[in-house]
C-alpha cells in the first residue's frame, strides 16, 4: 500500500472528519463563548462591583521607565478566563446530559429479541446436554 493510500485512508476515517469538526466547531464556540463573557456578563458584574474593568485589575510588580514596560500580574484577566471556563463546562455539561438522556430513550425503544421457537429451544437442550457430559 503505497504512503498516498495509507494517509487518505486514514484521512477519511470517520473518526478523523468527526474530531476536526469538533476541533472546528469548539473554536468558534470558545470564541462565542468570550465574547458573551467579556461583552454581556463581566460588565454588568463590574458595574455592581463599583464600575470596575475587569481587565484593567492588575498587580503591578515593576514600573515602568523609559527603557522597559511594566510589569504587572494581570489577575483580571484571569478572573475573566476563569468564568469563561465556567461557562464552557456547564454548557459542555449540560451537552452530554442531553446526549446521555437520549440514549437511555434509545435503549428503551429497543425492542426485545423474538421468542425462541420451539425447534431453537429443542436445540439449545440438546447442547446444554452434549455440555454436561463432558
Amino acid at each position: 500500500m503505497s504512503f498516498i493510500s495509507e494517509f487518505k485512508k486514514f484521512a477519511l476515517r470517520g473518526n478523523v472528519v468527526d474530531l476536526a469538526v469538533g476541533i472546528i466547531i469548539g473554536g468558534a464556540f470558545g470564541k462565542i463563548v468570550s465574547s458573551i463573557v467579556g461583552d454581556i456578563i463581566m460588565p454588568p458584574i463590574g458595574v455592581l462591583l463599583g464600575g470596575v474593568n475587569f481587565s484593567d485589575l492588575v498587580i503591578t510588580l515593576k514600573h515602568s521607565t523609559a527603557d522597559s514596560a511594566a510589569v504587572v500580574i494581570s489577575y483580571g484577566k484571569f478572573i475573566q478566563t476563569i468564568v469563561d471556563f465556567l461557562v464552557i463546562a456547564f454548557a459542555v455539561f449540560g451537552l452530554i446530559k442531553v446526549i446521555n438522556k437520549l440514549e437511555r430513550k434509545k435503549v428503551a425503544e429497543t425492542p426485545p429479541p423474538p421468542a425462541l421457537t420451539k425447534e431453537q429451544e429443542l436445540l439449545t437442550d440438546i447442547r446444554e446436554l452434549l455440555k454436561n457430559k463432558k
